[in-house]
């Protein structure tokens, strides 16, 4: 899943970004207001975690923009200020939930993860298609029982077909899921990855076109016949 963090103070943004992607996050990071709402309008984010005080364009601000242009991803606010005022504020304008600096950073991480699970409540956290089994619980996969090892961008692709399993993903749409601002790769990383999924898959014993290709558009899980 994909995180935007707005935060203006370098330390707190690079201490909470190494925490988020060592939990296989893939997370952008912007240091002002208007940076983050230009990352807003170009990618798709799962969550926000945005602090309040910010240059160019400030928290509440910019959330009360998100929610009037129908954005609904949950959003996290970050405050110095501890007051029931602000958290009022800041929930009226359309967040989530509101932590008070300084943080304990395991109970932020605890809260970032409650409002994943929230937002895609209505999915399991394990996920089947025919004889594929993903836990999103324990970061595992098994096909008709053997485990199956995938690299972090293999397992997070597979993770998206089985979120979507009807849906065609274009290899632009999955670079903007999966890959963070500073680290887009060409088009052909996702092709090299898709031919390592299918061959892992084979290897434990799939079809070679589990994850098929449709022409022109992009790929997704083989439909049953």
């Amino acid at each position: 899943m994909k995180i935007l963090l707005v935060e203006d103070d370098e330390r707190i943004a690079l201490a909470l970004a190494e925490a988020l992607t060592d939990q296989h996050y893939v997370v952008d990071i912007a240091s002002d207001g208007q940076v983050g709402w230009e990352f807003v309008e170009i990618f798709f984010y799962d969550l926000i975690v945005l602090d309040i005080m910010l240059p160019q364009l400030d928290g509440i601000s910019f959330c009360q923009q998100l929610r009037r242009r129908g954005y609904s991803m949950p959003i996290i606010m970050l405050t110095a200020k501890d007051t029931s005022t602000d958290k009022v504020m800041g929930l009226d304008v359309g967040a989530d939930d509101y932590v008070v600096k300084p943080f304990d950073l395991q109970e932020l991480m605890a809260r970032i993860r409650a409002l994943l699970r929230r937002g895609i409540a209505i999915l399991p956290p394990v996920l089947e298609w025919e004889d594929l089994c993903l836990d999103s619980s324990k970061l595992e996969v098994t096909y008709k029982g053997k485990s199956i090892h995938f690299s972090p961008k293999e397992y997070r692709i597979l993770e998206l077909f089985m979120r979507h399993t009807h849906r065609v993903f274009s290899r632009s749409e999955i670079i903007e899921h999966l890959w963070s601002f500073e680290k887009i790769p060409g088009e052909e990383t996702v092709k090299v990855h898709i031919k390592s999924l299918r061959q892992k898959l084979k290897l434990a014993g799939a079809s070679t076109d589990f994850i098929e290709t449709i022409y022109g558009l992009g790929y997704r899980l083989k439909q049953s016949s």
